[in-house]
């Protein structure tokens, strides 16, 4: 099979201003590029943390509102050093909390869910110590 790697998670958004402000801001990604697609309606941001080889996330305005709840986008994780400090970061800009609780998996890995301005889910995901 020639897949070498997974490219980017799309996310439909309805302000592409609002979301792009929220992920640098709130998340921490940086922003790496904005477009416009040629049917002159679809407007593109993708973001990231300027890593070369990195999968990036498309934040997509415009493509079409009326898609089916099937197939969406569950959520996106992103690994972190230490969930707490992120969740006690988070409170403090009135972040909308999917869970209040930070789980503990069997294996030791750490997460909560968070919603993004357009009640996407967004999961902090701080990994087992070995």
């Amino acid at each position: 099979m020639a897949i070498k790697r997974l490219e980017h998670v799309g996310i439909m958004v309805k302000d592409i201003q609002a979301s792009i402000e929220f992920y640098t801001k709130v998340v921490g990604f940086s922003l790496k590029g904005q477009l416009d697609h040629p049917n002159g309606e679809i407007k593109l941001a993708f973001l990231g943390f300027n890593e070369r080889e990195e999968t990036e996330l498309e934040l997509i305005q415009g493509y079409n509102d009326d898609l089916p709840v099937e197939g969406k986008v569950h959520h996106i994780a992103l690994t972190v050093d230490d969930v707490e400090t992120e969740h006690q970061r988070l409170k403090s800009l009135d972040v909308t909390f999917i869970e209040q609780e930070i789980t503990t998996l069997p294996n030791g890995a750490r997460y909560i869910f968070f919603a993004g301005p357009d009640g996407e889910w967004i999961e902090l995901f701080e990994t087992p110590v070995k």
